[in-house]
């Protein structure tokens, strides 16, 4: 057996081995998260970026049993939540006048089904919510090069250095915090410190979170495979409430069950939002590069197997366009990644977080963080 097919045998057991995961789960009564969103990411029961049973559905529609797709129009893998980018899919339709088929599920189980399709997948289109995954299908050698000129809209860190990605929104790892029980002066210069037994039964996560295991794998590659085992050990030995996403991780921050937690950023605006008014709780940015600064972003790669190939590129400049980016900027509270589209009033504007250096497609490696997570007893 060559080296290449043994390559890709572990990448589709590893892809494999998180959907496992995010199915024990939900069978334990948790739902993975896979990203940012707009009605509290997927709806406010949830809290996450997944449909059940990962199905197929029109761009307007439900998401339909059995995970078929015709292969008739312009086939999207969506790890975007229907709720979040459905209604922009639909203005693509409209405008554009293609008809868009969605196969809507978790980012890693669409990545294993591209792995596993191979040359034979319907898809035309991979939406991922992170990098990490579009790294990982990249690496395989599934996505074509995407034009200069859409690949130049978006700065160099939200991009594929090869070219085969780019990004279409961005979100940033935060801490949120109970306002009516801290300041953000009670708070550590850096996510490490959160391992000091005086945050003892104060802290919220959520170690099924898609989101959550990006940045553990980022934590890997900037401080090393034995900081972020110590660092999950510490933060174990804090006797640490878990939850099943972040929308539930805020929640408890704003009932007082944890002073703290683990989030993306968009889900304290979005929860404002839902409850009309100011909530007890705000987000904490960390400075100086520090591994909890991470932005990860949501992007699209465009499969080199694909039958639809100029519908697709046209669906990524859409995706790219002013006018999505203000969907995703004023209907998400995400960070829109093209030049001139205003955030959010309320975000902390992308050039003042000072982020972490690290290649987001060198997030591909869930694998060993799923390793790393399970031998320090947190999955």
């Amino acid at each position: 057996m060559d080296s290449q097919l043994l390559r890709r045998m572990s990448r589709i057991s590893m892809v494999l081995l998180v959907v496992l995961a995010a199915l024990v789960a939900v069978g334990c009564g948790g739902q993975e998260e896979s990203g940012g969103g707009s009605a509290s990411e997927g709806s406010s029961a949830s809290g996450g970026e997944t449909t059940s049973g990962g199905g197929s559905a029109s761009a307007g529609g439900s998401a339909s049993g059995g995970g078929e797709v015709s292969g008739e129009g312009l086939v999207v893998y969506s790890g975007r939540n229907e709720e979040l980018v459905g209604p922009i899919i639909e203005r693509f339709e409209e405008e554009s006048g293609i008809d868009v088929e969605v196969r809507y599920g978790d980012t890693a189980e669409l990545a294993a089904t591209i792995l596993e399709e191979g040359q034979n997948s319907p898809a035309d289109v991979f939406f991922s919510q992170d990098a990490g995954a579009l790294g990982a299908v990249s690496d395989e050698g599934l996505l074509s090069p995407l034009p200069e000129d859409v690949l130049s809209r978006v700065e160099e860190r939200f991009k594929d250095p090869n070219g085969r990605w780019v990004g279409i929104s961005g979100r940033a790892r935060v801490v949120a915090y109970n306002t009516e029980a801290l300041s953000e002066e009670d708070l550590p210069d850096s996510i490490l410190d959160f391992t000091d037994p005086e945050w003892q039964g104060r802290i919220g996560w959520a170690p099924t979170n898609g989101s959550f295991q990006a940045f553990v794998t980022a934590l890997r590659l900037i401080e090393g495979e034995d900081a972020a085992r110590e660092w999950l050990e510490g933060i174990q030995a804090n006797d640490p409430r878990v939850y099943e996403n972040n929308l539930a991780i805020l929640e408890g921050v704003t009932s007082g069950e944890v002073e703290v937690g683990f989030v993306n950023h968009y889900y304290l605006f979005q929860l404002r939002e839902e409850r009309g008014g100011d909530i007890p709780a705000d987000n904490y940015y960390f400075q100086n590069g520090d591994p909890g600064a991470l932005v990860n972003a949501a992007g699209i790669g465009i499969l080199n197997t694909a039958d639809n190939a100029d519908a697709a590129e046209e669906f990524l400049e859409f995706m790219l366009s002013e006018e999505a980016q203000s969907y995703f900027a004023s209907e998400t509270f995400e960070y829109p990644l093209i030049e001139g589209v205003p955030i959010n009033d309320e975000l902390v504007p992308l050039s003042e977080i000072q982020t972490p250096d690290v290649d987001l497609s060198n997030l591909d490696d869930l694998e060993g963080t799923l390793d790393l997570l399970r031998e320090t007893g947190v999955l």
